[in-house]
């Protein structure tokens, strides 16, 4: 188990979950859904994309998630480390931008969309602003996928775009596209 297991397991606060009485009923939920997507059986499905090589466009990268639910960072995490990707987590807009300023060697970012204070859109747009993470790929996750998301994502800067929960064939396809490509300076947040 990892450190963001770690959490679930010591009963950590979940966003919507602020009643004490049922966190020792909401693990077991909890594990449901995150299990759900992060099965070892799915582990070779999760490669399919990753054919020349395997994971080795994956293994060393260092990618950064900022997601305000653990539960969500978790299942992510989980997927990543077993291909020895070195996972940064940020629970908001605000500790996202500090981490990628603490760590200009970040390979890819995922990107909540609905945060507290400074939602994705914001603060993909000032990760852009710097001029170090101006070609970053970013990746934005968002729960309540509607038409219109991914071409408001884009438009605020990111890079690409994928619904919770998260398909992990579609992950690894979109980090196998992000991770290899070489930047095309025509297009946002690539080059």
């Amino acid at each position: 188990m990892n450190r963001f297991g770690d959490q679930l397991l010591t009963g950590a606060t979940f966003a919507g979950d602020q009643n004490r009485r049922t966190r020792g009923r909401n693990l077991f939920d909890q594990s449901k859904y995150l299990l759900h997507d992060v099965r070892a059986a799915d582990d070779e499905r999760w490669t399919s994309d990753l054919s020349d090589g395997g994971t080795a466009v994956l293994d060393g990268k260092k990618i950064l998630i900022v997601d305000d639910d653990v539960r969500n960072v978790f299942a992510l995490a989980s997927a990543l480390e077993l291909h020895g990707v070195e996972v940064l987590y940020a629970e908001n807009g605000e500790e996202g931008l500090e981490l990628l300023r603490q760590n200009t060697d970040v390979d890819l970012t995922f990107m909540d969309i609905m945060m507290p204070e400074i939602d994705g859109y914001e603060t993909i747009k000032m990760v852009r602003a710097i001029p170090d993470f101006e070609h970053l790929p970013i990746i934005a996750l968002t729960a309540k996928a509607m038409k219109g998301d991914r071409e408001k994502t884009i438009s605020a800067g990111a890079s690409d775009y994928i619904a919770k929960p998260v398909d992990f064939d579609r992950l690894f396809s979109l980090l196998s596209r992000w991770l290899r490509k070489e930047p095309d300076p025509a297009v946002p947040g690539e080059g």
